[in-house]
C-alpha cells in the first residue's frame, strides 16, 4: 500500500494568522515585522538572515509571554481535522523556533520538524535552521512513498522540490509566487484543500 506524507507549512498555512508579528505586537512594531516576514516570504530577503534578524529582536519577549501569545493562535479548523485524522502520516515543517512553536504543534497533534533555539538567562541563541527540503527527505525515509508539501512562502521551495507533489495554499493570504512557480496546485481555500489532498 501507498504510503503518503503530508507536510504543512505552520504561519499562515495551518495557523489562520502569522506567528511572528503576533509575538512582535508585545514590543509595539507588529507592522515592522510583518513588513519584515511578508518581504522574506518574496523572496527579497533570505530565509536564515530575516530569521536571525527577527529572533534578535523578538528575543526580548519574554519566553512565557511568547507561549501565551501562541496559545491563542487558531489553527484553521479544517485543516486540523485532516491532520487529526492521520496524524502519524502529517509533519509541521517550519523554520520557526522550537522553544516558541513546539507546544502548538503538540496541540495540532502530529510531528514537526523546526528551527532549534536555547533561551537562557533571556536570551535565546539559535543553535539550527531548519532546511525544509532537508526534513522533507528525513521524513521520506521513514518509510514512506509519497511526500505531498503544503505552503505559501518562497522558504517552501526547497520542502516543495523535494516533495512528490506541492500545493501553494492561500488560506490566510496569496501564495508568493516563488511557491505558486513550484507548485502542482494552488489552492486558496481550506475545504478545497482538504478535498484535494483526499484525492491525491
Amino acid at each position: 500500500m501507498n504510503r503518503t506524507a503530508y507536510c504543512f507549512d505552520l504561519d499562515g498555512t495551518l495557523t489562520t494568522v502569522e506567528i511572528l508579528p503576533c509575538i512582535a505586537a508585545e514590543l509595539g512594531i507588529s507592522e515592522e515585522i510583518a513588513t519584515l516576514t511578508r518581504i522574506t516570504m518574496e523572496g527579497l530577503l533570505t530565509f536564515e538572515e530575516s530569521l536571525r534578524l527577527r529572533v534578535a529582536i523578538l528575543g526580548q519577549v519574554p519566553l512565557q509571554t511568547v507561549h501565551g501569545i501562541i496559545n491563542d493562535i487558531q489553527v484553521d479548523p479544517r485543516l486540523s481535522a485532516f491532520i487529526q485524522s492521520r496524524p502519524d502520516q502529517c509533519f509541521v515543517v517550519t523554520g520557526n523556533l522550537d522553544i516558541w512553536v513546539n507546544q502548538l504543534i503538540e496541540r495540532i497533534g502530529c510531528g514537526g520538524h523546526t528551527s532549534l533555539a536555547t533561551a537562557k538567562n533571556g536570551v535565546i541563541s539559535l543553535r539550527h535552521i531548519l532546511d525544509k527540503g532537508e526534513a522533507v527527505k528525513s521524513i521520506r525515509n521513514r518509510g514512506f512513498d509519497r511526500v505531498i508539501a503544503i505552503g505559501d512562502g518562497s522558504n517552501d521551495v526547497p520542502m516543495f522540490r523535494a516533495a512528490d507533489t506541492a500545493i501553494a495554499f492561500g488560506g490566510t493570504h496569496s501564495p508568493m509566487p516563488a511557491a505558486i512557480a513550484e507548485s502542482n496546485f494552488v489552492v486558496h481555500d481550506g475545504d478545497a484543500l482538504c478535498k484535494l489532498l483526499n484525492t491525491l
